[in-house]
């Protein structure tokens, strides 16, 4: 055996070569390392809710906790008929039952869908950490669209217009991703330019997957989807990680419409060959959270509420101190672009984002994720942070003494998200101290 194998390199899939732990998940670690160790750690790292989950939807689990049946490969079907209304009466689409599927996180299904899906993938720079690693697991063809701070991070129709135009297979589908409200970058489309990207794919017979897990964090409660414009070529990816507080109960959803049930389909196959289904409890809950009604508008109201009030004075905080960002529309990010310092930088012997958050971590305790993670070119100074460190259950308590309409004190962040704005003056007094 040892002279026909060199290393254990060898028994590897080589799709696998040079792909190492999630990066998101990876800072969280080691986040939770330094802190154990004794330091002061702003964890603005990982992407996680620090909202509890609403009450209903809590005791709607423990209600269920005796259930212990394998449900159907793509989802109970109360839940699969609660999802369908859900995406009726929020996002206006001809969604129905038999074109939702269930699976263990939105993450597994973009990986089902990037499996099943014969052709390329199209991403656009910066994008979540996980989309390209997935295809180059799955040995996809992949495209990268990249976007800039000009561009506010995001597709616009002129990118994907002049992209097409170079593209070699014109006829040959492909599958593009969008995600918005944005990770990395907390910002969202406008609706023209939304639907001048749905008739772009339509006529280059594009079938887009929308990611919409943060659609229910528009800052403004307006979010808008671009099936209302492509319905036919449109697959729907939601869940309850992120409005709904709980990432990890790892719930979510695909919404197909009947030109694309043919996906759902294969996709159902391999999920029986995987995961089987998803976790009973879990699932009968979920109907709680997707059916909605006053609790949970109201929660929504005041999260979102928190999220843009928040979001605003750390963007406002940092833009005054020279770092690129842009205001936030939905979610919880902040995309930082570092480039007015690069000159200071590269005296720090600072050359890539890698090393720029890896020095802010070690010489303030702040923990950013560096934009090479999400497909940015390495000498790019930007990063993501997560603005996401504070007790959500307290600052959600305190929102609600406050008139559901009325703006929140503005000493409110100071008092419930005081680790937030001391982690934002920490980058900015680091950077002061570079000039």
């Amino acid at each position: 055996m040892k002279n026909r194998i060199r290393t254990y390199d060898d028994l590897i899939n080589p799709h696998l070569q040079g792909l190492d732990q999630s990066d998101t998940l990876a800072i969280n670690e080691k986040s939770k390392k330094l802190i154990s160790d004794g330091k002061k750690v702003y964890r603005f790292g990982l992407g996680q809710s620090p909202f509890p989950v609403p009450d209903s939807v809590v005791k709607a689990l423990r209600l269920h906790a005796p259930q212990k049946d394998y449900l159907p490969v793509k989802g109970l079907p109360l839940l699969r008929a609660a999802v369908a209304d859900f995406h009726r009466r929020k996002d206006h689409l001809a969604a129905k039952f038999d074109g939702v599927i269930i699976g263990p996180g939105s993450k597994e299904l973009v990986f089902l869908l990037q499996l099943v899906f014969n052709g390329e993938i199209f991403i656009i720079s910066p994008c979540w950490v996980s989309y390209i690693p997935q295809a180059k697991i799955l040995g996809k063809k992949i495209s990268i669209i990249h976007s800039s701070y000009e561009n506010k991070w995001q597709l616009t129709p002129g990118l994907l217009r002049d992209f097409l135009k170079k593209r070699n297979s014109k006829d040959k589908p492909a599958l593009m991703i969008l995600n918005y409200p944005g990770n990395p970058d907390g910002v969202d489309f406008a609706e023209k330019d939304l639907m001048e990207i749905a008739e772009l794919a339509r006529e280059h017979h594009l079938y887009i997957l929308s990611d919409e897990i943060y659609g229910q964090l528009n800052h403004e409660g307006k979010h808008i989807s671009i099936g209302r414009f492509y319905p036919e070529g449109t697959i729907i990816s939601s869940g309850l990680s992120k409005w709904c507080g709980a990432g990890g109960w790892r719930l979510g959803t695909f919404t197909f419409p009947d030109e694309l049930n043919w996906v759902c389909e294969k996709m159902a196959v391999v999920a029986s060959e995987t995961y089987t289904s998803v976790s009973a409890p879990i699932q009968f809950a979920a109907i709680q959270a997707f059916k909605g009604g006053t609790e949970i508008e109201e929660y929504l109201w005041h999260v979102r509420k928190i999220l843009s009030t928040l979001g605003m004075d750390c963007a406002h905080t940092l833009q005054k101190a020279g770092i690129k960002v842009h205001d936030p529309i939905g979610g919880f990010y902040l995309f930082l672009d570092f480039s007015n310092y690069t000159e200071q930088l590269h005296l720090k012997g600072i050359t890539t984002s890698m090393e720029l958050c890896s020095r802010l971590l070690e010489e303030t305790g702040v923990a950013l994720l560096h934009g090479h993670s999400f497909s940015r070119p390495p000498e790019e100074f930007s990063a993501r942070m997560a603005y996401v460190d504070f007790d959500g259950a307290v600052a959600l308590a305190a929102a609600k003494t406050i008139p559901l309409h009325s703006p929140l004190p503005e000493d409110f962040d100071r008092l419930y998200c005081p680790k937030v704005m001391e982690g934002v003056g920490l980058i900015v007094d680091w950077l002061e101290q570079a000039l």
